[in-house]
């Protein structure tokens, strides 16, 4: 390695070529060059496979690098945030991590107002307007093994994680295009089979019953745009619950829409609740995704960690909190 630098001041750019239907590989050379114009200085480094950005940040960390640069999508995000956690080298508020989005959904820059425009976004970077955000600790089990993640987004569990299992089963096959989740969204909601489930916020019980879905969110937008967490707030130290109990399914898709472009709380019997730890436990097995991620099953706990990690954002976000 060249000691001619302060390797803390540079940036490790965890670039996924595959993101966005290739285009984190096919356009990180205009990517590189914009960060080169604006006098940022990066180290590529490349994923390979499935959870390769974990390792990737880990190693990075290990090297002296405290800056990070995501290109990719929510995925690639999620990956990068648990390598974060599982790196032993500095505390995880140490790291700044910034996002150039070249994924599908790219639903965590929405919450932060970082612009897809690979101009502005990279003039955020050089910027780097920083803010702490809460992260969830996850556990769930995966082949009856309890196993652990972190939250930086969205999760969810029912007919959410089944939605989000179908369209990355299309998305594997090659199929492409904004239909595919629409058509996984209204498929599953003929198909998926409510769950008599059992959940408590912070000690206390708020639903026992059968449920469609359970929505658990530190920001607000999933699925491309959907706010199924709509009121969350990055840094109050809260998760956001959005519980939609077994319901006529006709009435609730007519108001679809609302999730999009409304409050879905207006819809009746969809129901809020805030706290700093979410206990899940089901009479059968519930399925989870993570950030878009499907890991498991129940039954699950989530656990706030708050301002735990350290991410870029835009100078319209931090007006706006202002």
């Amino acid at each position: 390695m060249n000691e001619s630098f302060d390797i803390s001041q540079r940036w490790a750019a965890i670039v996924n070529p595959v993101a966005g239907s290739g285009r984190g590989l096919t356009d990180w050379p205009q990517i590189s060059g914009l960060l080169r114009d604006e006098g940022i200085a990066v180290d590529a480094m490349f994923t390979l496979r499935k959870y390769h950005a974990t390792e990737l940040a880990v190693a990075a960390v290990r090297q002296g690098y405290r800056r990070i640069i995501v290109v990719g999508g929510d995925g690639t995000i999620h990956e990068t945030v648990n390598g974060f956690f599982i790196q032993q080298s500095c505390p995880t508020t140490d790291i700044l991590m910034a996002v150039i989005a070249v994924g599908t959904g790219n639903d965590w820059i929405r919450m932060f107002g970082i612009p897809r425009n690979y101009v502005d976004a990279i003039r955020s970077i050089r910027e780097s307007r920083s803010f702490l955000q809460d992260v969830g600790r996850v556990s769930y089990y995966e082949s009856k093994v309890h196993q652990v993640r972190y939250l930086a987004n969205v999760a969810g569990f029912g007919y959410d994680a089944a939605v989000c299992r179908g369209f990355n089963r299309l998305k594997e096959r090659g199929y492409r295009g904004r239909w595919i989740y629409l058509f996984s969204v209204f498929r599953e909601a003929i198909r998926y089979r409510a769950r008599r489930v059992r959940i408590a916020v912070d000690g206390k019980e708020v639903f026992h019953g059968r449920l469609f879905t359970g929505t658990v969110g530190i920001c607000k937008y999933t699925a491309g745009g959907l706010s199924q967490t709509p009121n969350a707030i990055a840094d109050d130290g809260l998760f956001d619950l959005t519980v939609i109990p077994n319901m006529n399914r006709v009435r609730l898709f007519r108001r679809f829409r609302v999730v999009y472009t409304g409050n879905i709380y207006d819809i009746p019997q969809i129901r809020l609740f805030r706290g700093g730890r979410i206990e899940v436990q089901a009479d059968r097995p519930v399925r989870l995704e993570i950030d878009g991620e499907i890991l498991g099953y129940s039954d699950f706990e989530f656990q706030i960690i708050e301002r735990a990690v350290r991410v870029v954002v835009s100078e319209k976000f931090i007006r706006d909190r202002a």
